[in-house]
């Protein structure tokens, strides 16, 4: 018999993989984005199976141990981070693809699969799983479900919420909450399902996920437009978008992250050039769509309109959007943000951010899903300067708080984490504060399921 917490998960869990090496532990203390507090975890565990966490979580529970679930950390909002003398519960094992039913059009998930995976299963079939994060080659279904991710997709298909229909969660006590349906249709009780979906880890445990799926899309199409000035950028958006358009993809990149991208892998576009739309259909008239677009924006201020005539063509017009992270990432640290604003007020939120990067003395690219409103501001710094650092997160709180005077909410699609928590509270009105920490209260008395985030209250 062995003894301490590593021991006790041990004891309970042959065959379940524990670690409790305290440099091994430190690949488990946090998740991508820097600067945010990050504690020593006092062992990580490796389940498979839903049976497994309901041990694990009894041990936890029995132990006073917290609990931070964690799925491949790829999060930006330092959600998955360590709590000193925590247990990392990983999800990693948990990877199988349980069920697609293309009939039903639906797939039943354990929470380790990786987004990329579960749509390439999909499409086999001959369906579509539409939510595509940044880092959807990476991330895992569990962790979209947790953060509520997005994706570039969202103006027409909608984020990870839309799509789950199912949960099986493992709740702090061990016990285990199947909630949701697999019919199209159900609206019995309380939806648990969207009380879950965006918890990052703060109720229970997801262990199982039924999602939705679509049918298949045909093959896209692409339109790029360069404008001189974010004002004229913003007007020829609306004006497609008023003419009834569902484009599945409406994207802007401001003139700095033009010129990153520009600098590193040239694509021919201009220093005049203030900001570039990119819209796209995947629609069954994806051409005739398109070829509308080109019309609507040829009759605006665009100094550059380019459709492409087929897929290869389109995937090369997405190149600048692909490029956009990665070429901010070359100049310094970064520390990205994602702010969501009504759509009406996208280029004003560009320009203010245009400001507070002057005012700052700092490089601020600003990328994003134009069709939804939802902005990633990129704040460049050098993390060796201390004093650059504070500039860069005084800067981020200006961003935030310019969102919210806006009429916006301080994420879109990376969730609250450690990075937010203050600002969320600055978001809901005090009851819904107040009702927020009942339910935290009622599922996780307490207070074990990853402190410290979300909501200062949880950190018991």
């Amino acid at each position: 018999m062995t003894t301490g917490l590593a021991g006790d998960l041990r004891d309970a869990l042959p065959g379940v993989p524990v670690v409790d090496d305290p440099d091994a532990l430190s690949a488990y203390a946090r998740d991508q984005v820097p600067g945010l507090p990050a504690g020593k975890p006092a062992a990580a565990v490796f389940p498979a199976e839903t049976a497994e966490v309901q041990e694990i979580m009894r041990i936890a529970s029995r132990t006073g141990t917290p609990v931070v679930t964690q799925g491949a950390a790829t999060g930006l909002a330092g959600a998955a981070n360590a709590v000193d003398g925590c247990l990392i519960l990983s999800t990693r094992r948990m990877d199988r693809i349980l069920e697609i039913d293309a009939a039903e059009g639906i797939a039943v998930v354990q929470p380790g699969v990786v987004n990329a995976r579960l749509r390439e299963a999909a499409q086999r079939d001959g369906r579509f799983y539409p939510p595509d994060p940044g880092s959807f080659e990476a991330c895992t279904i569990g962790g979209n479900v947790a953060t509520g991710a997005g994706g570039m997709c969202c103006v027409k298909y909608g984020v990870t919420a839309d799509y789950v229909r199912a949960l099986e969660v493992v709740l702090a006590d061990g016990s285990v909450l199947r909630t949701g349906r697999r019919t199209v249709k159900g609206v019995a009780g309380y939806d648990l399902v969207k009380l879950f979906t965006g918890s990052e880890g703060t109720l229970g445990v997801i262990t199982e996920v039924t999602v939705a799926l679509r049918a298949a899309p045909a093959p896209p199409r692409t339109v790029v437009a360069e404008f001189g000035s974010l004002a004229a950028a913003g007007a020829a958006i609306s004006a497609v978008l008023a003419g009834g358009a569902t484009p599945s993809l409406v994207e802007i990149l401001d003139r700095t992250t033009l010129a990153a991208i520009e600098s590193w892998q040239p694509l021919g576009i201009g220093s005049d050039v203030a900001a570039l739309v990119l819209l796209q259909s995947d629609a069954a008239d994806a051409d005739a769509q398109t070829e509308a677009w080109s019309g609507v924006l040829e009759g605006t201020e665009a100094t550059g309109v380019y459709k492409a005539d087929d897929a290869a063509e389109s995937e090369l017009l997405m190149q600048a959007r692909r490029l956009a992270y990665p070429a901010l990432e070359r100049l310094g640290g970064t520390l990205l943000d994602d702010v969501a604003v009504p759509r009406g007020a996208l280029t004003t939120l560009i320009e203010g951010v245009e400001r507070i990067a002057a005012a700052h003395g700092l490089t601020i690219g600003v990328f994003g899903h134009a069709g939804d409103g939802n902005l990633h501001p990129t704040i460049v710094y050098d993390r060796a300067d201390p004093a650059g650092e504070r500039r860069a997160f005084a800067a981020f709180d200006d961003i935030v708080s310019l969102a919210l005077d806006l009429g916006g909410t301080v994420t879109g699609e990376h969730g609250v984490g450690l990075l937010k928590r203050s600002w969320l509270a600055r978001e809901l009105d005090p009851v819904a504060l107040r009702v927020h920490a009942s339910i935290k209260a009622a599922l996780d008395p307490a207070g074990l399921l990853n402190p410290s985030k979300v909501f200062e209250a949880t950190t018991g």
